[in-house]
């Protein structure tokens, strides 16, 4: 029970340093690069996924505590860690972001204007959307969309 408890807790650990990484390489190279006004803990409490984070920490506690050979262990962690490293790249690190935040295509109603264009950011207040007409981020708050599907 100890050993498993030591592996949940390495897991925790190290999954959560690798998702610094990654969520750090999103913020600088995404949020910055738009002027999205957002803090980082936000950011990273908001697109965590808890199956995710559950299997990662789950396989990285395994291969920590209960995998017999270090080199195969210090193989995994430190790929993993080159992996998490990875956006911090400015390109893979916008890549990465508008996978994961960015809707491309979409149409917004505000008010008695529809916006044609791509939703950069779904926040917690404001949706931030480029409006391809007049290649400009405009900002609304929520309260004005008329979509529901991005109150």
């Amino acid at each position: 029970m100890i050993r498993f408890l030591q592996a949940l807790l390495t897991g925790v650990f190290f999954t959560f340093i690798y998702d610094f990484f990654i969520f750090l390489g999103i913020f600088q190279n995404y949020i910055k690069k738009y002027d999205i006004d957002l803090y980082y803990n936000i950011l990273f409490a908001d697109h965590q996924n808890f199956f995710i984070f559950a299997l990662f920490t789950l396989m990285l506690g395994a291969v920590i505590v209960y995998l017999d050979n270090i080199k195969v262990s210090i193989i995994i962690i430190s790929t993993l860690f080159v992996l998490s490293l990875l956006p911090l790249v400015p390109s893979i690190g916008e890549e990465t972001a508008k996978t994961l935040l960015m809707q491309k295509n979409t149409t917004l109603h505000v008010g008695k204007y529809t916006y044609s264009g791509d939703l950069y950011y779904n926040g917690r207040k404001e949706v931030y959307f480029f409006d391809k007409e007049l290649n400009k981020i405009l900002r609304f708050k929520k309260e004005d969309i008329k979509d529901e599907a991005y109150k």
